[in-house]
């Protein structure tokens, strides 16, 4: 290769890697654009003010749990019962086993479920499984997200409603513990709440 052909090679590689970088931050804006808040790696929401008087005592602990959770930020594997794994679903079991309100696995009868779609499955076989646009959700209640949606199944537990939009707080995000708004009647996501039980 002459002087002159590799001198014009080195000129071009800075102008090929610099389109290529351009293409990936237009991409990276575009999906961080359309994508639903609760898909970013960071709150999107502080920790919401409830008026505790308005709240039963389960919605209470479920809540004031969350918020203990989120300010201690403890890695997957604590409400993982030392598992190295995916843990979203853990920390709603845990949540919920600390709140006294444990569930039971359908396959094990342990109180932790650690995947979604046992999850959802337990929800189903206890009756408190809810569909989108025929519920409402409320405080302590459970978001069950589906396989198609952006990030794959996900779960987390609504701490405010107000309309068709709830802020959320879910294990699992980012490797942390993130609160997010849900515009829970048009993300296309949800599978559906499971209820808190009463």
């Amino acid at each position: 290769m002459s002087l002159d052909v590799a001198a014009r090679t080195r000129r071009r590689r800075p102008l090929w890697l610099a389109a290529v970088t351009a293409v990936v931050v237009v991409v990276a804006i575009g999906v961080l654009w359309l994508a639903p808040s609760r898909y970013f790696p960071w709150d999107t929401e502080s920790f919401p003010e409830v008026n505790n008087g308005e709240l039963t005592t389960d919605q209470a602990r479920v809540f004031e749990l969350l918020r203990t959770e989120h300010e201690l930020q403890r890695p997957g594997t604590f409400y993982a019962e030392g598992v190295e794994e995916a843990w979203c679903a853990d920390f709603v079991s845990w949540i919920m086993k600390e709140a006294g309100l444990p569930l039971s696995n359908p396959h094990s009868g342990s109180w932790r479920i650690p995947g979604v779609y046992t999850l959802q499955e337990y929800y189903q076989q206890q009756g408190l499984f809810e569909a989108v646009g025929s519920y409402t959700p409320s405080v302590g209640d459970v978001v069950l997200y589906d396989n198609a949606s952006f990030s794959g199944q996900h779960t987390n537990v609504i701490v405010a409603v107000e309309g068709d939009e709830a802020i959320t707080v879910g294990g699992n995000e980012a490797g942390k513990i993130r609160v997010h708004t849900l515009h829970f009647a048009s993300d296309s996501g949800v599978a559906g709440f499971g209820r808190l039980q009463n």
